[in-house]
């Protein structure tokens, strides 16, 4: 075999042991010392002398692509390296892998010269302590240079660009140099560093470089753009990387008609330079755009409120730390939190702060960075969780009577935001996975039938909004742009709220970016505009008349296109900013995207915000969210992505264990999705022959996908519930917290904070686990082992099916009675607060409701019924208890279900309270078919029924009763 042969042996191997570059990276210099250090000290004759200089001449070759697009080591620095090796200068190379590969490890690159071999020149000298520490407090970031040169005139740019550092600059940078196409869209993926490109004139397409983990970068990239000439792959550039990584600032500089190009992609561009003429001016607006995208306005003003000497005769005690600090008691308060906090703690709004109620200065400012950073048009900071933020969206634009189209198994704030609202509910069903108590999420298939029945029903024009949890709490993802799209072909008008309180993140990672609302708003508003898709649209309706709309299996078998001339983007977010990026307990975050904002949303929203926001709102939550919108902006990819990838490190560490995977796997796309919604067909994320390939192909095509970060483990093998799991054994034993349990699945999430350390000891604590339960059944006895089988066969095989949303009473379906049948919105408000008055309820137990049912007798709940796990509403005031709902319950075995007490039972409404509120029901449908409508009026101590005019877009809220003088 010859050494060529070998050396590319060795590639393939290490190529395929490894999820990403940058894992490959890491153990590439790992690899690399270790064998340089061993060639050293071995003699040429010796038998692992060749194949040692193999292995390393097979790791530099892995590593030269990758080096070439960073700043540190970079491309020529390891090109040097790779000559001593081959020149046989192997101690020297061994030292100077050495010491590269401990500032990588220790990113003392970023404040250290980078000089790496003993004999050239040491780092320059600081002459002062302070002049140290100035150097280590600067951030330091790379800008990528789009240009094709020789080796001289990239270091005469090198030199160009550190001749201006200052002392003085906020920042300190250094260039990497690409000469293509291809090379500069590799780059932008693996370089973490990057802060700005700059795109000059002229440049080849292909990259040299053929490593196939690098080039897996770079599918779907469309090869026609090697035709165009090289003056006008400067901006189609541009425009790609700003879809890869929108945070990057975009420059241009150009040989040909400036002028022209900034007219026609200067929303691309931070700015466009002709040739070289303005190269300070180009220094100084990179390191202003990173500026900017660096300040915290709001945690700024805060840290300078703080320093000021006031004199507080306002609300806190706490302000500024008097009352502690003139306490003989609670100083320790002091010296757990440090005093900072209070120095913060203030209930001003002036000396430089600002209202969040009227912002007006540095909170609008933040607010405004925020959309930025999110792809927003607004946002809105809350500090009272995203349980607030989604009832202030539901109250800004739902009237009463507006029907809402919600997934039955969204968090518990959308029911109450209903209540609030006065809205006809319409509870949608995500499929079932019955094997691991779990809902999955609502298809698209289902969303389209419900909005069509209401179209038959002649109630379409009252839906106004559809509401989506995005991505689930298990980690399934929708198509949020075909969602849109079909949605918008049926009702051009529709609003979206997209609770997204587990998804912040997703704005970071160009894979995670394409599923948001936001990134799909932008995306549809282009869309709508372009003359491409009118003509699109023009061709679609050609080939799908009124007779096609009218045939529902047609319409629900068709990818429906939007019309471009009367769809309007309405979409919300709502972001649980704490729960997955940087910020303290609460702080939450809205995000719109609404074309219609100020004409039909803006004071309802403005009255909402103002309704649920404190007007004490906590400031240090507001500072988090400003520090944490900075953090998105400048590493969030790069945080992300980490995050990616300890979780599928945790993945494959399960999977191949002997003992682990004996009683443990982590459940894969292929267990979360069914395969009719996985078009792609992937069953598994990642394998070794293609990488994280269907990762990526998955997410651009199936209906739903899966968020590989939330790892759902089963345990059902172990014989112990999700609960028993999560509280004896991870919490009580070990210390280690997790969210969400089922009843044979635990989850765990890696977020932006996870560690390897972290994921090390959840590991070797499932090992733990897994060697205790092994012990634990050997040494049963024969019952003993009997009891332990038949507890695993009820956690694996004996799943209670999970039941649908059954139907609201007839008493609670609203005010048109005509196609009601067809629907399935009801009245939700009435229902909650009729169950306010203890004359109107009863309770009855398991069994004698099951003869109820039997019996026929229409059993409807007066309360939220929740079991924890599954975590959802079984059962929602005014909904008829099913058979099968009855059936579940009996089948669960979980301790905490909210809304039913295991002594009395179900609390549910009486027949009498049905039967007048059926009757109010019915005669209030009958006026509204005339178009006037009755409701309740309290006339002094009594209640009368008041007749009124129906006008066209006003609705009188069914359920509520208005107090008039006497």
């Amino acid at each position: 075999m010859t050494e060529a042969t070998v050396a590319n042996s060795h590639t393939a191997d290490s190529l395929s042991r490894h999820r990403s570059v940058w894992e490959m990276r890491a153990d590439g210099w790992i690899g690399l010392v270790d064998d340089l250090g061993r060639l050293a000290t071995l003699a040429r004759d010796h038998a692992d002398f060749e194949p040692t200089l193999a292995r390393v001449r097979s790791v530099v070759a892995i590593l030269a692509p990758i080096e070439s697009y960073w700043a540190f080591p970079g491309g020529r620095v390891f090109g040097e390296l790779g000559n001593w090796i081959e020149r046989g200068e192997l101690a020297r190379a061994h030292q100077a892998a050495r010491r590269i590969h401990r500032m990588l490890a220790a990113q003392t690159y970023r404040h250290e010269s980078a000089a790496i071999d003993a004999e050239g020149d040491l780092p320059s000298q600081i002459e002062t302590d302070s002049e140290r520490e100035k150097q280590l407090s600067r951030p330091y970031f790379e800008v990528l240079i789009v240009d094709e040169m020789s080796a001289g005139e990239e270091q005469a740019l090198r030199r160009r660009v550190q001749s201006k550092r200052n002392p003085d600059d906020d920042f300190m940078f250094d260039v990497v140099i690409v000469p293509s196409f291809e090379d500069a869209l590799i780059a932008t993926l693996v370089n973490f560093n990057l802060q700005a490109v700059v795109i000059r004139h002229g440049f080849p397409f292909r990259s040299m470089y053929h490593n196939d983990m690098l080039r897996r970068f770079l599918d779907g990239v469309d090869n026609s753009i090697e035709k165009l000439a090289e003056s006008e792959r400067g901006p189609l550039l541009g425009r790609q990387i700003a879809q890869l990584r929108p945070e990057l600032d975009l420059y241009l500089v150009t040989d040909v008609n400036v002028e022209e190009i900034a007219a026609r992609a200067g929303e691309i561009f931070k700015r466009i330079f002709f040739r070289e003429e303005d190269h300070i001016e180009l220094y100084s607006s990179i390191m202003k755009g990173v500026g900017e995208r660096h300040k915290t306005p709001f945690f700024n003003a805060l840290r300078e409120y703080a320093k000021q000497p006031t004199g507080v005769f306002h609300a806190l005690p706490l302000a500024r730390g008097k009352s502690i600090m003139n306490s003989n008691w609670i100083g320790d308060l002091a010296q757990f939190y440090g005093m900072n906090l209070f120095m913060a703690e203030t209930s001003a709004t002036s000396g430089g702060l600002d209202s969040l109620l009227d912002p007006v200065g540095p909170l609008k400012v933040a607010q405004e960075y925020a959309a930025r950073a999110f792809g927003a048009k607004r946002t809105y900071f809350a500090t009272n969780g995203t349980s607030t933020c989604n009832k202030i969206v539901v109250q800004a634009l739902v009237r009463p009577d507006d029907i809402v189209l919600v997934d039955r198994n969204c968090h518990k704030s959308h029911h109450y935001g209903m209540v609030l609202a006065g809205a006809q509910v319409t509870y949608l069903d995500s499929y079932p996975l019955d094997q691991y108590s779990m809902y999955g999420a609502v298809p698209v298939r289902h969303i389209k039938q419900t909005l069509l029945d209401f179209r038959k029903a002649g109630t379409l024009n009252r839906v106004r909004m559809v509401l989506l949890t995005n991505c689930t709490f298990d980690g399934v993802v929708y198509d949020v742009e075909r969602v849109m799209m079909e949605c918008l072909a049926i009702k051009p008008d529709l609003v979206f709220l997209w609770d997204e309180a587990w998804f912040a993140f997703a704005r970071c990672h160009p894979i995670y970016r394409q599923r948001t609302g936001m990134a799909t708003a932008a995306k549809l508003a282009d869309l709508f505009a372009d003359p491409a898709y009118a003509k699109r649209y023009e061709e679609f309706k050609a080939g799908f008349d009124d007779a096609a709309w009218g045939d529902d299996e047609k319409v629900l078998n068709t990818r429906l296109l939007p019309d471009p001339a009367k769809a309007r983007v309405r979409v919300y977010a709502t972001h649980s900013t704490h729960k997955t990026l940087t910020a303290l307990r609460q702080g939450s975050m809205i995000h719109v995207w609404d074309q219609d904002f100020k004409d039909k949303a803006e004071e309802a929203f403005h009255e909402a915000y103002m309704t649920h926001t404190s007007t004490s709102p906590n400031y240090q939550i507001l500072a988090s969210l400003d520090v944490g919108r900075r953090q998105v902006e400048l590493e969030g990819y790069e945080l992300v992505q980490r995050q990616l990838e300890l979780a599928m490190t945790l993945r494959e560490q399960v999977l191949n264990h002997p003992l682990l995977s004996k009683y443990f796997r982590f459940m894969r796309v292929g267990d979360l999705v069914p395969p009719q919604y996985r078009e792609s067909g992937v069953e598994t994320y990642y394998n070794v022959d293609s990488g994280w390939n269907n990762l990526e192909q998955a997410w651009r095509t199936d209906e739903f996908a899966m968020d590989p970060t939330r790892a759902t483990l089963y345990i059902g093998l172990t014989g112990m519930d999700g609960d028993t799991f999560k509280n004896k054994e991870l919490m009580d034993k070990y210390g280690i917290q997790i969210n969400k349990t089922s009843r044979n699945t635990v989850l765990f999430m890696t977020n932006i904070g996870s560690t390897r350390s972290a994921v090390a000891y959840l590991l070797e604590v499932l090992v733990k686990i897994a060697r205790d339960v092994d012990k634990r059944v050997a040494d049963m006895s024969a019952i003993e082992r009997r009891i332990h089988d038949k507890r695993v066969r009820s956690l694996t095989q004996e799943q209670p099916p999970l039941p649908d949303f059954s139907s609201f009473h007839f008493a609670f379906r609203g005010r048109s009675v005509e196609g009601r049948a067809q629907t399935r919105d009801g009245d939700i408000r009435s229902a909650f607060f009729l169950s306010y008055d203890d004359e109107n309820c009863e309770y009855i137990g398991m069994a004698e409701a099951a003869q109820a049912i039997k019996g026929g007798r229409e059993l409807v709940s007066a309360l939220f019924v929740i079991p924890y796990p599954p975590g959802f509403p079984i059962l929602v005031p005014g909904q008829v208890i099913s058979a099968e709902i009855l059936q579940f319950m009996q089948a669960l075995d979980v301790k905490e279900i909210h809304g039913f007490r295991p002594e009395l039972g179900f609390r549910i409404f009486n027949d009498e309270a049905l039967g007048r509120v059926a009757e109010a029901t019915a005669a209030r449908a009958a006026l509204a078919a005339t178009g006037r409508a009755a409701f309740p009026v309290e006339r002094g101590s009594q209640t009368v029924s008041e007749t009124v005019e129906v006008q066209e877009g006003i609705t009188p809220s069914t359920p509520a009763t208005t107090r008039v003088q006497s």
